[in-house]
């Protein structure tokens, strides 16, 4: 296969994505709002459009941090991206030339988001190469089945695509994502392998109090999409000295009912009893938390803050403790709204994964 068609097969499974952009409803195993429109140009349509069904479900029921609404967002973000368009534009910029003897590319993915490891599993098979994936066990349903769809397009795919539960072996370079931990572990593992290693990141927002009223909902979205599980989630907030917290408040009630999800409240619930009994100042709207606190990382409900009198120094800050952010949202950074649907060239860690594999 050349470029232009593994393009073609990509803008393909975009197209049946886009059918998944709704919701399903659990109890007649349909979309919500009752209107799949069947793209009957498509390969087997009927039926892989019934087994998405059923393996969106199951992603669901192994994982309930997988909402079918986060489903389908994660489904309409892909959709979007998947497009002819955004796919040569975005490999107009190396120069991926066709590949003779193709590299075997280890990619250990992550499982905090649903479909959090296509954009790796995207970019080795547009550079030609093969990949042995291996899955988290929180998001191990979804991928394969649309490697699978892949292959029903082009079959050419199917020696170049590997999962596995095994250890890793026989592969030539290495991309992991993990915690600060794992990737500590990863570090040493991997060290003779030419190899991208990802860690724990946040996203943060920094606040000036200009803000529209919309622009403040659409900051709910970029805190709560995923219950806040991504790294492209803000988790902290910068805000001025004089700021009124009603802005923010109000802004993030566009997102209250995130408080009727079981395993958000009980996360609500332990670390709103944890604070208090600890004697800690916070803020609370009854679905979330607030927390001043000079860290990054904040858990699951809680959003952490720190009041600035300079928004240089905010600034400078982030700028030494890049290491720790992935993305900034704000007036003049990554527009509200938007955080959770980063461009196909807005890398992980800011690491071109693409120049990486060009160049192997």
């Amino acid at each position: 296969m050349n470029l232009d068609q593994r393009i073609d097969a990509f803008v393909t499974l975009g197209r049946f994505l886009a059918q998944f952009v709704s919701p399903i409803d659990d109890n007649t195993n349909t979309l919500q709002d009752k209107a799949l429109t069947v793209d009957s140009s498509l390969p087997d349509t009927a039926v892989f459009c019934e087994r998405m069904i059923q393996t969106l479900q199951d992603a669901h029921h192994q994982n309930t941090w997988f909402t079918y609404d986060n489903l389908a967002f994660s489904c309409k973000s892909w959709s979007d991206a998947l497009t002819k368009e955004n796919l040569t534009n975005w490999v107009s910029n190396y120069a991926i030339d066709e590949v003779n003897s193709p590299k075997t590319i280890a990619v250990v993915m992550a499982g905090n988001i649903p479909l959090v490891g296509f954009h790796d599993f995207l970019s080795v098979l547009l550079c030609g190469h093969k990949i042995q994936a291996k899955l988290s066990s929180n998001d191990k349903k979804l991928l394969p089945f649309l490697a699978s769809y892949l292959c029903a397009v082009a079959p050419e795919f199917k020696p170049f695509i590997t999962f596995t539960e095994d250890t890793l072996k026989n592969f030539d370079a290495v991309i992991a994502t993990g915690s600060n931990n794992t990737a500590t572990y990863f570090d040493h593992y991997f060290s003779k392998y030419p190899h991208i290693i990802r860690k724990n990141r946040n996203a943060v927002a920094i606040i000036t109090g200009k803000e529209t009223p919309k622009q403040m909902q659409s900051l709910a979205d970029d805190v709560y999409r995923y219950f806040g599980l991504g790294c492209r989630n803000v988790s902290k907030i910068y805000i001025p000295q004089q700021y009124n917290l009603d802005h923010f408040f109000n802004g993030m009630y566009a997102w209250k009912q995130v408080i009727n999800n079981h395993k958000y409240i009980n996360n609500y619930d332990y670390n709103k009893a944890v604070y208090l009994m600890s004697d800690i100042k916070l803020f609370d709207n009854e679905f979330m938390l607030l927390k001043e606190d000079t860290g990054y990382s904040s858990p699951i409900s809680v959003v952490f803050y720190e009041r600035y009198k300079d928004i240089n120094d905010v600034k400078a800050q982030l700028e030494d403790q890049k290491q720790n952010i992935q993305c900034i949202v704000s007036l003049e950074d990554v527009p509200f709204g938007v955080a959770q649907t980063p461009a196909l060239s807005d890398y992980a860690d800011g690491v071109d994964t693409i120049d990486f594999l060009i160049k192997l």
